[in-house]
């Protein structure tokens, strides 16, 4: 199996920006590497009392997703994400000889300032500082790289001097002998917003997600952008409905009967590819839609990175010039889906976050059985 590479860290260290430009550099390097956030792994809630961290869901869901990288043709592996601040990763479901676990570390001052420099919903700076802590005074990582006034380049270079030769260059098993398995075997209903680039539907889609939970159901959430970077496979539907119908599985088995997805789908085949990989669950497709103006100011504000940083963000930290292009793109792509009409459209050009959300569910009637609690664990 291929080779795994989880960078960890307390929150605001630097764990994902550092991971991916080191997935930026081996893929330049055509290393062919695939790249993951466990974070993005682990959203099902409320946890089981076996697994109140959720630490042991998100290893397995790195599993079933590193066996459909490598029959994709991915070399290797690059996790990010936080871990136990004892035991570290749980790296027994991976194949422990297999796995390099790697902490980055900053010192507390340096820490609170880049969480302070942080939008939106972030850890607080108290706790992070005592997760940091906790983390120096572990053993389970091959090795620690301070990244106190560092780049992020300079970050990602001492991390690909301390790894050397990584991945090894030897012969690695037929993908197709991790291939076994392709549709997923779980029940549920699953919810999916679609739509142009910087329509909100990932923003619209999570406060859907929050508002389950505090109805009581037990229910996951998956971003489809964030579990298929793979650089012998972008974009492709195939692998990232394989990685869906993976994750489903697994927080089927963690008790979730509801899941909120989000991802670009344009056309009815795209949408049935998903569909045929989770033959026994029930899907309800939606797209958002806004005016060309609208469109375009939404792109523009997410040149700031927005409220989350997320992986490779096309549009962060760009010039306006290059803003405006992706601007004019995205009202393409927006026609373009008009034309197609694989999802109901449901317009929120004048809705704020929540009334978006709330008009979602009324349109869609969703979730069709309500919510469900969680078998008892």
């Amino acid at each position: 199996m291929i080779p795994v590479l989880w960078v960890c860290g307390p929150p605001g260290v630097g764990k994902t920006v550092v991971a991916w430009e080191i997935y930026a550099r081996l893929t330049r390097a055509g290393a062919a590497p695939a790249y993951v956030d466990v974070d993005q792994l682990g959203m099902c809630y409320p946890p089981t009392s076996r697994d109140p961290e959720r630490h042991l869901l998100k290893a397995r869901n790195v599993a079933s997703l590193r066996a459909n990288f490598s029959a994709a043709g991915a070399r290797c592996l690059i996790v990010s994400g936080v871990v136990d601040s004892e035991r570290g990763p749980e790296i027994d479901e991976l194949g422990a000889s297999q796995v390099i676990v790697g902490r980055l570390r900053v010192d507390p001052g340096e820490l609170r300032a880049r969480l302070g420099r942080r939008k939106g919903s972030v850890a607080p700076p108290d706790a992070a500082v005592e997760e940091a802590n906790l983390l120096d005074e572990s053993t389970f990582a091959h090795w620690c790289i301070d990244t106190t006034g560092l780049s992020i380049d300079e970050a990602a270079r001492r991390v690909m001097v301390e790894i050397g030769d990584w991945p090894p260059t030897a012969d690695r098993r037929d993908s197709s002998s991790s291939d076994s398995r392709t549709t997923g075997r779980a029940e549920g209903e699953l919810l999916w917003l679609s739509g142009a680039t910087g329509v909100g539907k990932s923003t619209v889609a999570f406060r859907i997600y929050l508002d389950l939970l505090r109805s009581g159901a037990t229910a996951a959430y998956v971003d489809v952008d964030q579990i298929g970077c793979c650089s012998t496979a972008p974009r492709d539907h195939v692998l990232r409905a394989r990685n869906l119908a993976a994750l489903w599985d697994n927080f089927h088995d963690a008790g979730a009967r509801l899941a909120v997805v989000v991802g670009p789908v344009s056309t009815t085949t795209e949408a049935l590819r998903y569909e045929h990989a989770l033959p026994v669950s029930t899907f309800t497709w939606c797209r958002l839609h806004v005016s060309d103006e609208e469109l375009t100011r939404r792109i523009l504000s997410r040149g700031d990175g927005g409220n989350w940083q997320q992986p490779g963000d096309p549009l962060r930290g760009q010039p306006m010039e290059k803003l405006l292009r992706v601007a004019d793109r995205a009202i393409a792509d927006a026609q373009s889906l008009e034309r197609h009409d694989a999802c109901r459209r449901i317009d929120v050009d004048a809705l704020a976050v929540d009334e978006a959300a709330d008009t979602v569910l009324e349109v869609t009637h969703w979730p069709r059985q309500g919510p469900t609690e969680a078998p008892s664990s």
